[in-house]
């Protein structure tokens, strides 16, 4: 079974677009899947929209009756998916917006299918790329990628920023367990809680991987939502609380990850992870 999450804020331009599009793929995919919206106070016709798909789609819509935010949107997302999911299953999270085309679903699942926790769609994997983004935005995004690398290395990762990725759902579950209300604690500090996750997840021991992705932002249906400034603010906040010496996030949650190995160890004779398998021939 796939969750499919998407935080939803003003896309009656893109629900259109993405969802029977995100239908199409999933069901010659023959895989089980569920689609969980979080509509954030949209103030167009988003959740008008959405129920009408309901009518022909497997759509669970999460509704905020006022905005929010990114953060709180996603704590919503996957507090959901953990709490409705099965430790074999899959938990996708990708953009509302059309930027990232479903086809990559199938790779990241492959990828996780190989014993990894997380799998990121990377524009710098070699076979990926964006579209549409302008020069401006792409040093921003590439200079925002190598501070987080600095300030959080994962081995074998270069995509920090980017939201579109796979998870299994036993690891969400135990996140969304060890750490309570504070898997996204981030959450009034914009597109922040993208990177929170990775870092949460890196405390419990998680294992991340890349497969190479192209972001189609020239597809883009609405407008950015990410407030830049907020974001960075996030970020340095973000360092300096994982980083302070003295009960900072690497001290405070240091037991977890041993706690999460033992819980968590193979059984004899077992390897990996069980996740949902899809067809890739």
């Amino acid at each position: 079974m796939i969750f499919l999450l998407l935080p939803a804020f003003n896309e009656e331009a893109s629900l259109p677009v993405l969802l029977p599009k995100l239908d199409k793929f999933l069901k010659e995919e023959n895989t089980g899947f569920q689609i969980v919206v979080c509509n954030d106070g949209s103030r167009d016709r988003t959740l008008e929209l959405l129920e009408e798909y309901k009518k022909t789609m497997p759509i669970v819509v999460l509704n905020h009756v006022i905005n929010r935010g990114l953060g709180e949107t996603a704590r919503d997302l996957f507090e959901y998916a953990a709490w409705n999911s099965k430790e074999g299953d899959v938990i996708v999270r990708m953009d509302c917006d059309d930027t990232h085309e479903p086809q990559f679903i199938k790779t990241m699942i492959q990828k996780l299918s190989e014993g990894y926790d997380v799998v990121i769609a990377s524009r710098f994997q070699p076979g990926g790329g964006q579209h549409g983004v302008s020069g401006y935005r792409a040093f921003i995004s590439s200079c925002a990628n190598l501070f987080m690398k600095c300030m959080f290395p994962l081995k074998g990762i270069r995509e920090y920023s980017c939201g579109y990725r796979a998870y299994t759902a036993r690891i969400i579950k135990n996140a969304v367990e060890a750490y309570g209300n504070n898997f996204i604690q981030l959450k009034g500090l914009g597109f922040t809680g993208t990177l929170e996750k990775l870092v949460k997840l890196k405390m419990i021991g998680a294992k991340f991987s890349e497969v190479p992705f192209v972001l189609r932002y020239d597809q883009k249906q609405s407008a950015s939502k990410m407030v830049s400034s907020i974001t960075t603010i996030g970020y340095f906040v973000m360092a300096f609380i994982y980083h302070w010496p003295f009960g900072g996030w690497r001290r405070s949650y240091k037991h977890l990850a041993r706690k999460y190995n033992e819980a968590h160890a193979p059984s004899e004779g077992t390897t990996g992870s069980a996740v949902v398998s899809v067809d890739t021939e």
